[in-house]
C-alpha cells in the first residue's frame, strides 16, 4: 500500500504534499506524488517544473519517506485520471488540496476535489493551505 497525493506548484499543492508526508510517516507507507498535465497543452500552470518536483522529493526524503513522482497526462477528465492512478497503485489514502471557490466558479468549472471526494473508493484527506 501507498499514499497518493495530487501536487500542483501552488501553496495548496504544497499543503497537500506536507500533509501526505505526515500521513506517510505515520503509516510507514511510501508516497506517490502525482502531477498531471492536459494533453496537447503548450502551457499548463499546474505542471510542476523539474525543480518543484525535486523539492518535494527532497522534503519527503528529509522526513524519511520513500517517495516517487508520477507524471501523467489527461485528455478530458483530470478526476478520472487521478482516481485511475489511485486504483492502479492500490493506495490506502488519497490526499488532495482544496482552494476557496465561489459557487458560480464551482458551477461553471466543476470541482475536481469535490468529485474525488464523492467518487473515490479510498479514504480521502482534503487539506487547505495556511
Amino acid at each position: 500500500m501507498s499514499i497518493i497525493v495530487g501536487y500542483v506548484p501552488t501553496p495548496v499543492g504544497q499543503a497537500a504534499v506536507d500533509a501526505a508526508i505526515v500521513e506517510a510517516k505515520l503509516r510507514a507507507e511510501p508516497l506517490l506524488i502525482v502531477n498531471s498535465s492536459r494533453e496537447g497543452s503548450l502551457v499548463d500552470k499546474h505542471t510542476a517544473s523539474p525543480e518543484d518536483l525535486e523539492r518535494v522529493l527532497l522534503a519527503a526524503a528529509a522526513a524519511g519517506i520513500e517517495a516517487r513522482i508520477v507524471e501523467s497526462s489527461y485528455r478530458d477528465d483530470l478526476t478520472e485520471e487521478f482516481l485511475g492512478l489511485a486504483e492502479k497503485h492500490e493506495v490506502s489514502l488519497i490526499v488532495i488540496g482544496l482552494r476557496q471557490r465561489s459557487q458560480v466558479g464551482k458551477f461553471i468549472m466543476g470541482s475536481h476535489a469535490q468529485r474525488i471526494l464523492l467518487q473515490a473508493q479510498h479514504p480521502v484527506l482534503a487539506v487547505k493551505a495556511g
